[in-house]
């Protein structure tokens, strides 16, 4: 069943680049306590996700957190490597936290996978944004597969 507002936000580990390399961090210590803008890809260097999703999130930052958004978090499932990579790539500095589902624990806990394995891809998210709040999802989209609207980091600010 895919999560919907009013639900909390599963509890897995997922992974984050810290100051010494990859360090687990706990899905309850990334939402406890704050309003975040949490957005999911399909995956970490494609198309869309590196020319859209992403980059609108980065530009959206300052305007995003002037609504009352404490952190923005980025997941996809793929190593915590990847997605360090990436967001040094993309130029996200401090403004969006680059967090690794490579598991895939978050998006099958929360039932947004999408199975790309037919096309060499495997299992990955559907790409999707949410307003989390101490944990709670107060707002939830989910764009379909190769769409790309409800989702977009200027979506979640017209929501807020």
């Amino acid at each position: 069943m895919t999560i919907k507002v009013g639900d909390s936000i599963p509890a897995v580990k997922l992974m984050v680049w810290g100051e010494k390399g990859p360090e687990p961090v706990m899905t309850d210590t990334l939402f406890k306590g704050k309003t975040v803008a949490f957005f999911g890809v399909p995956g970490a260097f494609t198309p869309k996700c590196s020319e859209a999703h992403l980059p609108g999130f980065v530009q959206n930052a300052d305007a995003l957190k002037a609504k009352g958004v404490d952190a923005i978090v980025c997941t996809a499932v793929n190593d915590v490597f990847v997605m360090h990579a990436w967001g040094k790539d993309q130029g996200v500095g401090d403004k969006v936290v680059m967090v690794a589902d490579g598991d895939a624990a978050f998006c099958k806990a929360a039932g947004l996978e999408f199975d790309l394995t037919g096309k060499g891809l495997g299992l990955r998210n559907q790409r999707f944004a949410m307003v989390v709040e101490d944990g709670v999802v107060k707002s939830m989209a989910i764009d379909p597969p190769g769409a790309f609207e409800k989702t977009s980091a200027e979506a979640v600010l017209a929501g807020l």
